[in-house]
């Protein structure tokens, strides 16, 4: 009853953001690297900041220094969807913001600085990773309820590192959010504030069952992401492109753009094969070494990013003839 309540709430509170919205002119306007045609209203990932403020608002005497965090990668996030701000004001908050849950973890007691330095670049650089991710309709819900579930699984099945209803919050923050984008024509986008919130709200978890079970495995379930990502910004830096810049050089986006693959099915497949990969790390934790895991995780992924290069040029010869 509780979390159908919460559904109920987080609907009602999405229709109530889309009138601000539509008054105020929040908007995602289309332009030549855009993957999608039409106006649509932006920022409607607030949802993950709404389900993260009722949870706090029942559990703060535990969650305080989180809730911080994620209300300020939100607020800066949601400002930067409105006016555009510079790189350097967004990272120093996005510092910030992941300072705070490391004070929660007990990260500044238990890792050396050389460590802790490591932590902050990948902890930002993912935040700012899945918000790259954020391009076609559904793959933000659906990434997010699979890495979700999978982190769900593995609190209720392997180890027990959170409560469980901090984990189904954002699960149904997923859903409701999926119910008005994940449609051909949808009726908001996540925008910064979604996609970059409920990676502060990924991270905070991840590191957290890295930190009670010793292991590096968990950052697989960030894997789909984490390669495509990477890769591309290697790909953009050999092409002296602002990485900061928008394109379409994203594998979603060749499949979606070049190839016209229907949205919703590219949104699908990214959540399938990560579910897949999940489903792999859990089965095989403590039965290999956690190296040998990771190569049969990254070497595949490698392998299908690469096909990235064959499509383009198949497609650029198609269009040149």
């Amino acid at each position: 009853m509780e979390f159908i309540l919460l559904g109920l709430i987080l609907m009602i509170l999405m229709l109530l953001y889309f009138r601000v919205a539509d008054r105020f002119n929040i908007i995602d306007k289309p332009n030549l690297r855009s993957s999608h045609t039409e106006i649509t209203l932006r920022g409607g990932g607030i949802i993950f900041w709404f389900a993260s403020l009722i949870y706090f608002l029942q559990h703060h005497q535990h969650n305080y220094l989180f809730f911080t965090g994620i209300t300020l990668v939100s607020l800066i996030s949601f400002w930067d969807d409105i006016q555009s701000l510079s790189n350097k004001i967004r990272i120093s908050i996005h510092f910030l913001a992941i300072s705070l849950i490391f004070f929660d973890l007990g990260i500044f007691q238990v890792l050396p600085i050389w460590q802790i330095i490591a932590v902050y670049i990948l902890s930002i650089g993912l935040i700012n990773a899945y918000n790259f991710m954020d391009g076609i309709n559904g793959i933000t819900g659906l990434y997010t309820l699979s890495v979700m579930g999978a982190l769900l699984y593995v609190n209720t099945k392997v180890q027990l590192f959170v409560d469980g209803s901090f984990i189904k919050y954002a699960m149904i923050a997923s859903l409701v959010f999926l119910f008005f984008n994940y449609r051909k024509r949808a009726k908001c986008f996540a925008g910064d504030v979604g996609s970059i919130a409920v990676a502060f709200w990924i991270i905070y978890l991840v590191l957290k069952l890295i930190l009670n079970t010793s292991s590096l495995i968990w950052l697989l379930f960030l894997a789909v992401y984490g390669v495509d990502a990477i890769c591309t910004i290697l790909h953009r830096l050999y092409l002296k492109q602002n990485i900061f810049e928008a394109h379409r050089l994203h594998l979603y986006q060749v499949l979606s753009n070049e190839y016209k693959i229907q949205h919703r099915l590219v949104s699908l497949y990214y959540a399938v094969v990560q579910s897949v990969i999940s489903f792999l790390v859990v089965s095989l934790y403590q039965k290999v070494e956690d190296a040998i895991l990771f190569a049969i995780v990254i070497v595949p992924l490698l392998i299908v990013y690469s096909s990235k290069f064959y499509l383009l040029n198949k497609y650029n010869m198609k269009v040149n003839v």
